[in-house]
């Protein structure tokens, strides 16, 4: 093949990733808008991924089908639910950058899992780079005020929550790999749905959560937009992921990190002093290392659906 038809191969598919990436990175502000017109992150996760399931549907109708037999695809649902919860809750009450940097220690909390549930050792590379991630972490985590590095308010453990779950949605996705690739990516749908709106209705009767109150037609509109581009976003990630190396994935939706920076930055919803400068490089250093280590001839699973 030549060298410059298979370039122009990988660029649509990479790009396609980067959009998938840009969706995620920028979901904060939509959050936060429709947020301030008296809509939870709850209730517009839930009604992002209500809306998400039926366009599934009504595409694939079959399928549900495949969810006989595989009673691991109820974990599936769990943990992509919960990866949302905590991601979109985080960077609608807390400082952008900080969440989205504790929400990369995925990788990490890749190598901790992948032993367990798929009796993959940890190598020396591997424990080495768990070892950088969690130094960032707990750089970023150790402010002047407190004693130790530990999390601090709901957004950090909700960032924590939302990348310990997004890892093992990864290993749960590797793990079903024959269950046809509608059936997970319904389950996750599924997942995100019925998690957020489980975690609302108890929110809401601990007084934590206000109920869904009507919005005003711009408000409306964003949020049709919001669930129009989680939408395209994860359909352009099914496009990117099955066209290009496990890797190339992997690094490329690490622009979420500045996209997410950048955004949230101008906009004063975050900080960047040196101690987060710090400690997100580090974090950063793992996650690109760990993508960067990957088998480079592997396509990542078609189900994936990142933050």
């Amino acid at each position: 093949m030549n060298p410059s038809t298979a370039s122009e191969g990988r660029t649509l598919p990479a790009l396609a990733l980067v959009f998938n990436a840009f969706v995620w990175g920028v979901s904060w502000w939509p959050f936060r808008e429709l947020q301030a017109h008296g809509l939870h992150p709850l209730w517009a996760t839930a009604g992002i991924y209500f809306f998400s399931l039926a366009a599934l549907l009504a595409w694939r109708p079959q399928a549900w089908r495949g969810f006989a037999g595989q009673p691991q695809l109820v974990l599936l649902m769990l943990a992509a639910g919960l990866t949302n919860v905590g991601f979109n809750w985080a960077v609608t009450v807390g400082d952008v950058v900080r969440v989205v940097l504790l929400f990369y220690l995925m990788p990490a909390w890749s190598t901790l899992l992948a032993w367990p549930l798929l009796g993959e050792r940890p190598t020396a590379a591997s424990l080495l780079r768990l070892a950088v991630a969690m130094v960032g972490v707990a750089v970023i985590l150790k402010t002047p005020e407190a004693s130790w590095p530990l999390p601090e308010g709901l957004a950090d453990g909700l960032a924590l929550l939302g990348g310990f779950s997004f890892a093992l949605t990864n290993i749960l996705l590797r793990r079903l790999q024959k269950a046809p690739a509608a059936t997970r990516i319904g389950a996750m749908f599924s997942g995100g749905a019925l998690a957020a709106l489980a975690a609302a209705l108890a929110g809401m009767a601990q007084g934590a959560v206000a109920a869904p109150s009507a919005l005003p037609a711009g408000a409306l509109l964003l949020g049709l937009l919001l669930s129009l581009g989680f939408l395209a976003g994860n359909a352009a990630l099914q496009f990117g992921a099955t066209r290009l190396p496990a890797q190339t994935t992997a690094l490329v939706m690490l622009s979420e990190v500045l996209f997410a920076s950048a955004t949230s930055v101008v906009a004063g919803a975050a900080e960047l002093s040196p101690r987060v400068w710090t400690g997100g490089a580090l974090v950063v250093l793992a996650a690109a290392w760990s993508a960067w280590a990957a088998p480079r001839d592997a396509a990542p699973d078609a189900a994936q659906s990142a933050p």
